[in-house]
């Protein structure tokens, strides 16, 4: 009507919680387990973006879809095929670890999506996403992406002792666990090694990979940093306890934040759920993998963890268990009270 004031629609990304993550080869069950602890624990609505070669896409659907009602009204999922909008797509795929380099293609992909968590298949979610989402509000204006450093100290630094290219601060970045404001991506112009101008996003990343193809070790997340070391001011730094290693306590507990908060997000790379070498990462995988979904949380999965953890104080990483633990206990007293007071809302009309 003339003269009514027309309100802006809700962007997408606050009515939604984007999360995407790219699976490939054996990663099929690692991969539902981190979107179930996701679902487990978030209160907001959940968007999936599952990116899967062709041969997985029928094997999430039929697990998804087996999950109970109560879940599968969390969340909804989208499933797309592996692709590379520039460049060579064989050398993309091939770099670092099967279909890893997508993640530096979901500004391009993933046109209408506001902002995003990217985190990798080996993740699992000790509190709700919810938390990690309002990270987004602390941007300043400059930032467009959040990722916790490599490694706390330079001195056990892989970048620090062996990069042969340049790495964002001290001791690099982890690409695993990253938040993303992709609309600022989209709009912003990068400096670079490669021109005195700025690039986009898309143009600068074939040329880029193509300078350092020879020095990078760790593929995308490689050429992450050297974006970052270029571009320091468009980058958020969250503590470790967002991005938790067994590097984290391998040798000793070195994160301060995980200390005092307890982990926020566990992050089993170098395999560590399916080998023996760190049974406390192996527990945390094990007990959320094996949980039912409509079981009782204290009973069918802290208690259960509890039990596991003490098979590992003969570890550095097992002799710390509060700081495994601290987040999970208050986030499934937060799941619980919620529970009660929706049942008790539900049943009591005064």
């Amino acid at each position: 009507k003339p003269g009514e004031q027309k309100h802006p629609k809700e962007p997408s990304s606050l009515q939604c919680m984007h999360l995407a993550v790219v699976a490939c080869g054996d990663r099929l069950e690692e991969t539902l387990i981190m979107l179930k602890s996701a679902v487990l624990f978030s209160s907001r609505r959940l968007c999936f973006h599952i990116f899967a070669e062709d041969s997985l896409k029928p094997e999430f659907e039929k697990k998804l879809k087996e999950w109970p009602s109560s879940y599968t009204k969390k969340f909804e999922s989208n499933i797309y095929p592996i692709t590379f909008s520039v460049g060579n797509a064989q050398e993309w795929k091939k770099l670092f670890k099967p279909c890893a380099a997508q993640r530096l293609f979901l500004p391009v992909i993933l046109k209408d999506v506001d902002s995003l968590l990217y985190v990798d298949t080996d993740v699992l979610f000790l509190r709700p996403i919810d938390d990690i989402w309002h990270l987004l509000r602390q941007f300043n204006s400059t930032q467009l992406a959040a990722m916790a450093p490599e490694h706390e100290l330079p001195k056990i630094g892989w970048y620090s002792r062996f990069a042969r290219h340049p790495y964002y601060g001290s001791t690099g970045l982890n690409s695993g666990v990253m938040l993303m404001n992709l609309t600022r991506i989209r709009s912003t112009q990068f400096k670079n090694s490669l021109i005195p101008g700025g690039l986009t996003w898309e143009e600068m990343l074939y040329p880029l990979y193509q300078k350092y193809k020879n020095y990078i070790t760790w593929g995308d997340q490689d050429l992450l940093n050297i974006i970052f070391y270029f571009n320091p001011e468009c980058l958020f730094v969250f503590p470790c306890q967002w991005n938790y290693r067994p590097d984290h306590c391998m040798y000793g507990s070195n994160c301060k934040g995980a200390e005092q908060e307890g982990v926020s997000i566990l992050h089993g790379n170098r395999g560590v759920y399916h080998d023996d070498k760190q049974p406390t990462f192996r527990a945390l995988y094990e007990v959320i993998r094996d949980f039912p979904f409509e079981d009782n949380l204290f009973q069918s999965l802290y208690y259960p963890l509890q039990s596991k953890f003490l098979d590992t104080v003969h570890t550095l990483c097992g002799r710390i268990p509060q700081v495994f633990l601290k987040q999970i206990e208050k986030t499934m007293k937060k799941v619980y009270e919620n529970r009660v007071i929706v049942y008790l809302g539900a049943n009591h009309r005064y």
